[in-house]
């Protein structure tokens, strides 16, 4: 049976070298949790924080398994495989139910990003949108849609979300149609989410936003982590300055 690891040092060694903010913040214990088989001396791990599930060390079937008997995935999941042996053994225990995947990874770069080009970026905005801090009545507006749930979702209340997050919308006629934030916090930044509604995209709001959050990061000390899901998301990423680094693989996962 997995049990969640208290201690999580002892899985450091696991994840050595995989650059991943999630990670960061399941290693620090500020957001997220890490499931082993051996609390003592684990070979075996995953990394859980949202819709993201990292699996490493020893491929192991009967972690696999536990995880489907305990439903730890939930109703969607991204499973993201340290190697090829770890991709199939997710495969072969969750046969049928998922999808194999490319994302983007973007580097890691703390000093890279250009302050006035970012804050030209926040000066584009059509008459009518307003960008703003998310607090407490956008935190629960959000809430409310499917496409823009995921900027504030990780946190349970609005009171954690102010404590460890940061995040800014664009509003237009009262209504949230954009959003940047933190899907998730680690103790030396954040990881980037950006959503916008379908019938909004491409008139600059993402850019804007995305270019108020890193500010804000930049502000605070904290570096803004960006992994892209898609060549959109990557694009979005390099006109705020990051740098593409590589394609990985990743197995969505749907309960049937």
């Amino acid at each position: 049976m997995i049990k969640k690891l208290e201690d999580t040092k002892k899985a450091k060694p696991l994840f050595q070298g995989w650059e991943e903010a999630i990670l960061w913040a399941c290693m620090d214990k500020t957001m997220g949790d890490i499931y082993v088989l051996d609390e003592k001396n684990p070979i075996s791990a995953m990394a859980a924080l949202g819709d993201f599930y990292f699996f490493a060390g020893h491929p192991d079937e009967t972690f696999i398994r536990d995880v489907c008997q305990e439903d730890k995935l939930g109703d969607f999941a991204i499973l993201v495989p340290q190697n090829r042996q770890w991709e199939e053994q997710i495969k072969g225990g969750l046969q049928g139910r998922v999808k194999k995947c490319l994302r983007y990874a973007i580097k890691k770069e703390p000093n890279i990003f250009n302050v006035e080009h970012l804050k030209m970026a926040m000066e584009h905005l059509e008459q009518g949108y307003e960008l703003k801090k998310i607090n407490r009545d956008l935190y629960n507006q959000c809430l409310t849609k499917e496409w823009s749930k995921d900027l504030v979702s990780q946190y349970p209340s609005y009171e954690e979300y102010e404590n460890l997050g940061i995040g800014f919308v664009v509003v237009h006629n009262g209504e949230v149609v954009c959003g940047a934030s933190s899907y998730a916090r680690f103790k030396r930044g954040i990881e980037v989410q950006i959503d916008t509604k379908k019938e909004y995209r491409r008139k600059g709001l993402a850019y804007a936003c995305g270019a108020k959050l890193i500010l804000e990061c930049l502000d605070r000390g904290w570096f803004p982590s960006w992994d892209a899901q898609n060549r959109n998301s990557l694009a979005l990423a390099e006109k705020l300055g990051y740098h593409y680094d590589r394609a990985y693989t990743v197995l969505e996962y749907r309960k049937k």
